[in-house]
């Protein structure tokens, strides 16, 4: 297939002025590092009471419905959930942590497959690291602590779906990141030589919101949700999380890996919003703040 895997094979646009006065440096920060510090802590809104069995922790996953994602090719832009990624979570160029890649189909034509972090519950990043930099929350979700790592790469080299970044420099980042601690949970402001990754938006998922990429998706083709609970949403509807994968015939990238990804994908190629799967290509994302400096900082391969 690609780099992401093998299998069969996205939202509305996030200005940069809209992005800024929701997530601002002042809001961004509070919210980060506020619900980050409880994320980790254990003590987050994700915890809640559940007659005869106590506190009940949130299982977080993700499900992408390939049969709505058309790579934005109707919208002839980026596809807006790698976008909003980008803006969401200041990520230096040239990082992708949501990158969606164009895969043949058997029977000819092309189908686009968004690809983040797997947040696997059997992690080879995790069982590699020498120093416990990254690790598996409560929830389910694989985080990294940038103070702890020491740039081995050792977790880079694991993982199966090449989602771990390495800060080669110091990457340009606008002035709004200024103002925000830095936090695990968010990764803002982490130092070079250290590695970065998607780390699922826990602290605007525990907030009771969708993350970046499923907000933007202009077809609902990305749902979060919580297999504890059983529900998901793609911020259009809610619904049985278990019925959506069983139906649908849900499956995992690198299944036979026994990774236990946390991220399913329902098999399509856009067909639900008419898209052709003879029309390839997809534009490139773009970072606004690029004229700052990011051309002097490149990642050369890890």
């Amino acid at each position: 297939m690609n780099r992401a895997g093998q299998g069969p094979i996205a939202p509305q646009a996030v200005s940069r002025r809209r992005f800024l006065q929701l997530a601002g440096a002042g809001t961004l920060g509070l919210v980060a590092v506020g619900s980050g510090a409880k994320l980790l802590s254990g003590t987050t809104r994700a915890q809640e009471e559940s007659p005869g069995t106590g506190k009940r922790v949130r299982q977080w996953t993700a499900v992408f419905d390939l049969r709505y994602c058309d790579g934005c090719q109707s919208q002839n832009k980026p596809p807006q959930c790698a976008q909003a990624c980008i803006l969401g979570r200041f990520v230096p160029e040239p990082m992708e942590w949501l990158e969606v890649y164009e895969h043949d189909l058997a029977g000819g034509g092309t189908q686009f497959v968004p690809t983040l972090c797997m947040q696997c519950q059997n992690p080879p990043c995790v069982n590699v690291c020498p120093v416990g930099a990254t690790w598996k929350t409560p929830e389910g979700v694989v985080l990294i602590d940038q103070t702890r790592c020491i740039g081995c790469r050792f977790c880079m080299a694991a993982c199966p779906y090449e989602r771990r970044f390495f800060l080669w420099g110091d990457p340009p980042r606008p002035p709004e990141t200024a103002l925000v601690h830095y936090s695990p949970v968010h990764q803002i402001g982490a130092p070079k030589g250290t590695v970065m990754k998607c780390d699922f938006c826990t602290e605007i998922l525990s907030a009771g919101r969708l993350p970046y990429c499923s907000e933007a998706c202009p077809n609902h083709a990305f749902y979060f949700g919580d297999l504890e609970e059983d529900l998901a949403t793609n911020g259009e509807k809610v619904v049985k999380l278990s019925k959506l994968l069983s139906e649908n015939q849900a499956y995992h990238l690198k299944e036979d890996l026994g990774t236990k990804p946390r991220v399913f994908y329902i098999p399509g190629h856009g067909e639900a919003v008419g898209r052709d799967p003879f029309i390839k290509g997809r534009l490139p994302v773009e970072w606004p703040w690029s004229k700052e400096g990011a051309d002097t900082w490149k990642r050369s391969g890890w």
